[in-house]
């Protein structure tokens, strides 16, 4: 029960901003669809206003905040995800580890195209998922398959049952990031109420608990490393922020940046020995997690299927758009073949920069430094699907930028994309998401001249 402390915090404001909150996420999450495009920005732009008053008004009245998210997730628990197709697979995936299959061997089209259906509603879940997924190999790692596993062995013949077990594992993620991020943000002595920024977003309870992303998980995972190194429990660290990467390979390509971290905590022989503990750690973690799949039939599958994210696919890209539109002006066709293989070299040059000249010996100044290394991997790749932006906004509450709350804000502009049956992007929309986003990252990163916090 919310206690007398809370309802002495409470005043009438707050109480219809919260009203008006659970309103209008009950309407997004049961009565829009996503080709209805303006009734979702006309929605998107109010519970992010909302959001905004809610957090500013209530800065002191934790308790409150707290109570909201939680109320606000659940208001989704019946829902079936509206802006993504992506949890058929999720599913599909669960119950082929369930009887006894590994979901990195086989493709959803070797089964149904032969007339075999091996899990209870494949032909439902096949339909949902549509061909991009149904003809390519799952990439989803370990950890995040034994969540689709855990939805199967709660709910294996229904689906919204299968949707509310995997919902209910990213809310508890989520109710884990904001236990550990507001730990952390005191340890760091920066304000407790900086976590709100995450958990309070639209964004963020959209995408993840309403999509069902689960780059939610990661980032509970993440937070947990953080906190866990910040204790000097790096070895425990290892172990979670491989975890972290069993759900999502996204911190896979941040590992670099620690290597200063360790080096200004003792002296030079033995931190690199730490150093070399600590990457040995996350890699065996990480390979006992691929365990209990792998073959070389496996890694075939699945390198075949992560590099296909490199040269293949293109949804709401920046500055790959830009080249692309120089090629296609010399050539005369789309030069993804070659740019997707370029932009990722160009990336990593950057983080291994970030990693050898920024002085990465502290954990804000290595939160940050990810957050920068994270964002220009980003304005340099072929696909940014939206979710993908929920590891800036998290990294964002532990530095002084802030340009990664105005990308959650605009990036609900590339859904236009479905409000036309061939899904065709507006260039010209996604043109304005990332004016505003570069305007807004060029002024903080390179014009303010304000430094990361320290």
């Amino acid at each position: 029960m919310l206690n007398n402390t809370l309802f002495s915090k409470l005043k009438k404001p707050s109480i219809l901003l919260v009203v008006t909150s659970i309103i209008f996420y009950f309407i997004f999450a049961y009565y829009t669809t996503r080709t209805e495009y303006y009734k979702i920005v006309a929605l998107y732009a109010a519970l992010f206003f909302l959001f905004y008053k809610l957090v500013d008004y209530n800065k002191t009245n934790l308790k409150l905040l707290t109570y909201t998210a939680f109320i606000l997730r659940l208001i989704f628990i019946f829902s079936t995800p509206n802006l993504s197709q992506d949890f058929y697979r999720f599913i599909w995936d669960g119950r082929m580890i369930f009887q006894g299959f590994n979901p990195y061997l086989y493709t959803p089209d070797s089964f149904i195209n032969n007339g075999i259906f091996p899990i209870n509603q494949a032909q439902e879940l096949y339909d949902g998922m549509g061909e991009l997924s149904s003809s390519h190999y799952t990439n989803y790692p370990p950890i995040n398959q034994l969540c689709f596993t855990i939805a199967a062995l709660f709910s294996s013949h229904s689906v919204l049952g299968s949707i509310i077990s995997m919902r209910l594992i990213i809310i508890a993620a989520d109710i884990g990031t904001l236990y550990f991020g507001k730990k952390l943000l005191k340890r760091l002595k920066l304000p407790s109420n900086r976590i709100f920024w995450y958990v309070l977003n639209p964004f963020i309870i959209i995408e993840l608990t309403g999509n069902l992303h689960f780059e939610g998980v990661m980032i509970f995972f993440l937070i947990w490393a953080f906190y866990l190194l910040y204790s000097d429990k790096w070895k425990q660290a290892a172990v979670i922020f491989a975890c972290s990467i069993s759900v999502k390979l996204i911190p896979l390509m941040l590992l670099p940046l620690f290597f200063k971290f360790f080096k200004s905590t003792i002296t030079l022989k033995i931190s690199y020995r730490k150093l070399i503990t600590f990457y040995t750690i996350i890699g065996l973690t990480i390979l006992l997690l691929f365990l209990p799949f792998f073959s070389m039939e496996f890694v075939n599958n699945y390198s075949k299927t992560v590099g296909l994210w490199f040269g293949n696919f293109e949804f709401n890209a920046s500055i790959y758009y830009l080249i692309r539109t120089i090629g296609y002006s010399i050539t005369g066709y789309n030069e993804i073949a070659i740019i997707g293989k370029i932009l990722p070299v160009i990336s990593v040059l950057i983080i291994l920069g970030l990693s050898l000249f920024k002085q990465n010996n502290s954990l804000p100044k290595l939160i940050t430094s990810m957050l920068l290394a994270f964002t220009c991997y980003l304005f340099l790749s072929t696909t940014v699907h939206p979710w993908y932006i929920a590891t800036l906004v998290i990294f964002c509450i532990f530095s002084n930028y802030k340009f990664p709350l105005v990308w959650s804000f605009v990036i609900i502009l590339s859904y236009l994309a479905y409000s036309n049956t061939a899904n065709s992007e507006n260039l010209w929309i996604i043109g304005l998401e990332y004016l505003i986003v570069f305007l807004v990252f060029i002024w903080e990163v390179f014009l303010k001249k304000r430094l990361p916090v320290s």
